[in-house]
């Protein structure tokens, strides 16, 4: 890892009323840090005890801040990614399990590639498992028009190099999601590689705010409008940045 950064492993985390799966989610990536990394908590106005939890921690890692770019999920996000600090970023969601060896391997292998995914199990509300394997149910593969119908970039199962986070911001008002924006971002300024280890056990319940693992309930024209927003965006950040 680079050591020119005051830390090494910023894990990003956007929340919102999280309080049922929180607490264990935070434990199983703690666990995982090193004294210098950073869990980054962005909160969108939580009115239960997702504040209260995640202060009984008492870890000088996690820096919470309030989203202070408008509420929704996109800017959310981005507020987490503008106060990371270290060299390789870890998207997470708020409610999912992280199996114990996902920060090694995902950081090894951002020695040779530039944004990683890796695959996971999905589990519902009870933590059974529902399906065995993301990449089977979705398809892994690079390439941008290849992946302009289905998006093989899952936010929670992403980690990139702080290079990719320069690019990336500010977000698009009008991309779709985050993930896939970054995703893109990553196969136009650097390499990525789609790791067959599953890295996390990612929670399905109704109040998800991505549909990420279900069918679309947007219809095929949105859905192309869309995308063709996306890759606008792109080809525009593309040209100014040259």
């Amino acid at each position: 890892m680079g050591t020119h950064c005051e830390y090494n492993v910023s894990v990003c985390m956007a929340t919102y009323n999280g309080e049922k799966y929180i607490r264990q989610q935070i434990e199983t990536i703690l666990m995982q840090l090193n004294k210098n990394d950073e869990l980054i908590i962005s909160d969108d106005g939580s009115n239960d005890k997702t504040l209260f939890i995640i202060e009984n921690f008492k870890d000088e890692r996690i820096r919470v801040f309030k989203n202070e770019n408008g509420p929704n999920v996109l800017n959310n996000v981005e507020n987490a990614l503008k106060k990371a600090k270290g060299e390789y970023i870890f998207l997470s969601d708020q409610d999912d399990i992280w199996m114990k060896n996902k920060i090694n391997i995902l950081s090894n292998l951002l020695n040779t590639y530039d944004l990683v995914v890796s695959d996971c199990e999905i589990i519902n509300e009870e933590d059974e498992l529902i399906y065995d394997s993301f990449f089977k149910k979705i398809g892994e593969k690079r390439g941008i028009i290849k992946n302009l119908y289905k998006n093989p970039y899952f936010g929670c199962c992403m980690a990139f190099k702080k290079k990719i986070l320069q690019h990336a911001l500010p977000f698009p008002k009008n991309i779709p999601m985050h993930d896939i924006w970054i995703g893109y971002i990553g196969e136009l300024y650097g390499k990525t590689f789609f790791c067959d280890d599953k890295l996390i056990k990612y929670r399905r319940h109704k109040d998800n705010t991505s549909p990420a693992t279900e069918i679309s309930k947007s219809s095929f024209s949105k859905k192309i409008f869309s995308r063709i927003n996306l890759i606008y965006s792109l080809l525009k950040r593309y040209i100014l940045e040259i």
